[in-house]
C-alpha cells in the first residue's frame, strides 16, 4: 500500500505540503489544470522554482494574489481594502462607499468583517460551495472539505461562532483554498492511500496576526493540534501554521518515527523563512 510519510522536523504549512508533493513527482502543470476548476484563477497566479535551502534543493511553491504586492501568507488588511473597487465579480456588496475611506485603515477594519466577499474574506458555507461545485473527483472533495472543516471548527471555537457564521481571514484567504484544494489534488495524483507523520514541532514566541500580538502557536493551530503530538522547540517563529495544522490532524492516520518500507521517492518542501542553523522545509518520503 503506497504510504506517505510526513518529516516535520520543521513545521508544516499549506505551501510546504504543496512544494513538496511537488517535489516528491506530483504534476504542478496538471495541479494548475484541475484547480482551475474552482474558477478563481482571476484572483491568483501559482508559481514553483527549486531553491536551495541551507544546503538542501527543494521546491517553493507560492500563490501569487493577482493585484496583490504581497505574497503567500503574509496578507495585511491595508492591501486587501486598496483593491475593493478592482474585483468588479464581488458586486453583491455596495463596496463603493467605502472607496473614500481607504486612509482609514480602522474604518476598513471593521468592514472587512460583513464585507466578507472582498477579494480574501470568505466564510466557511462559501468555500464549502466553491469545493462542491468544482466538480473534482468525490476523494479529492471528501479530502478538501474534511480538512476546511477541521479549520472553520477551530475558528468557531476560539471565536465562539457556529460554523456557518465563521469568516476566514487568516487561513480563508484565497491561498489558503488553493493549499487544501490542491493538497488534496496532488495526493490522489500520487495515489497515495496512506499517510503518517512525525511529531509536529509548532516553535515559540510571537505573532502579529489580525487581532493583534498572539502567542505561539496561534489559538487555532493549538486548537487542531489536539490529539497530535507536537515536539517541543527553541525556535522563534510559527513553524506550523493553521493550514498546515489542519492538513496534518485530518489527513495523518499514525503518528510515528519512518516507518518500515521500501523507499520509493523523496520530496523537500520549501517554508517562506530562513534559519542560520537548520534547513526550513518539509521532506515527505514515499514508499510501498
Amino acid at each position: 500500500m503506497k504510504t506517505l510519510y510526513l518529516d516535520c522536523f520543521s513545521g508544516i504549512s499549506g505551501d510546504m505540503m504543496i512544494g513538496a508533493l511537488i517535489d516528491v513527482g506530483g504534476d504542478p502543470l496538471s495541479l494548475e489544470e484541475e484547480l482551475k476548476k474552482l474558477k478563481i484563477e482571476e484572483e491568483y497566479q501559482l508559481q514553483w522554482t527549486k531553491t536551495v535551502k541551507n544546503g538542501i534543493t527543494c521546491t517553493k511553491f507560492d500563490v501569487i494574489l493577482k493585484n496583490q504586492d504581497d505574497h503567500h501568507h503574509e496578507h495585511e488588511h491595508h492591501h486587501e481594502h486598496e483593491h475593493h473597487h478592482e474585483h468588479e465579480h464581488h458586486h453583491e456588496h455596495d463596496h463603493h462607499h467605502e472607496h473614500d475611506h481607504h486612509h482609514e485603515h480602522e474604518h476598513h477594519h471593521e468592514h472587512s468583517h460583513h464585507h466578507h466577499h472582498a477579494h480574501h474574506h470568505r466564510t466557511y458555507k462559501d468555500i464549502v460551495h466553491l469545493i462542491e461545485s468544482a466538480g473534482f473527483s468525490s476523494e479529492v472533495t471528501e479530502t478538501a472539505l474534511n480538512v476546511f472543516r477541521k479549520i472553520g471548527e477551530a475558528e468557531g471555537h476560539i471565536h465562539g461562532l457556529p460554523l456557518d457564521k465563521v469568516h476566514f481571514h487568516e487561513v480563508g484567504a484565497v491561498d489558503s483554498i488553493i493549499d487544501i484544494v490542491g493538497a488534496a489534488i496532488l495526493l490522489h495524483q500520487l495515489d497515495v492511500k496512506k499517510i503518517k507523520s512525525s511529531a509536529i514541532p509548532v516553535g515559540t514566541g510571537r505573532i502579529h496576526i489580525d487581532h493583534g500580538i498572539y502567542p505561539v502557536p496561534a489559538p487555532a493551530t493549538l486548537e487542531m493540534l489536539k490529539g497530535v503530538p507536537i515536539e517541543q522547540s527553541d525556535v522563534r517563529f510559527e513553524l506550523t501554521t493553521p493550514t498546515g495544522a489542519a492538513i496534518i490532524s485530518v489527513l495523518a492516520e499514525e503518528f510515528c518515527t519512518l516507518p518500515s518500507m521500501e523507499i520509493q521517492a523523496i520530496g523537500y518542501g520549501a517554508g517562506t523563512k530562513t534559519f542560520k542553523d537548520r534547513p526550513n522545509v518539509l521532506r515527505v518520503v514515499i514508499g510501498e
